[in-house]
């Protein structure tokens, strides 16, 4: 059965960069393949809607542009800050993730670009932002959550 928009999927995966580096995979840590609702919005564009229309054990390779990807880079998402905003324990190096807070409170992640006397520089471009992708896709089971079934009205793991 094709994968449509609202199905719940689990994938493994590989990401490279066009040099042939891996950037992510399923297959590092615990190997614990990806689950999402295909269409929600829960990955970047071009990976979610290359499973649409496939089936369950295909294997396929996708290049993604940077605009289906993570974007395009801005550099206007370049900002200073104060370095006293840092506390002492937390000495900012050139290269470091930092989190800021956003006005909703969400976590907005950052990286330190630049550190003088009184100030940091800081990135908030994604870290794969103006970069081509590339994925190894393979589709592992379509299914539902435990108790969300809306085919068979129980929780289930099966294809529908």
């Amino acid at each position: 059965m094709a994968i449509k928009k609202g199905d719940i999927i689990k994938v493994e995966y590989e990401g490279t960069f066009e040099d042939g580096t891996v950037f992510d995979s399923t297959k590092k840590d615990d190997g614990i393949p990806l689950k999402f609702e295909v269409g929600s919005g829960q990955i970047i564009p071009g990976f979610d809607e290359s499973v649409v229309g496939k089936a369950v054990g295909e294997e396929y390779e996708i290049h993604l542009k940077p605009s289906e990807a993570y974007g395009d880079y801005k550099d206007g998402l370049m900002h200073s800050i104060s370095k006293d905003q840092f506390s002492p324990e937390q000495e900012p190096q050139v290269g470091m993730m930092v989190a800021l807070r956003g006005n909703d409170g969400h976590p907005i992640p950052a990286t330190i670009k630049e550190v003088t006397d009184d100030m940091v520089v800081l990135d908030l471009n994604h870290p794969l932002a103006g970069k081509s992708l590339n994925f190894k896709i393979k589709i592992l089971e379509t299914g539902c959550e435990p108790d969300t079934c809306h085919s068979c009205g129980a929780g289930c793991n099966h294809q529908h």
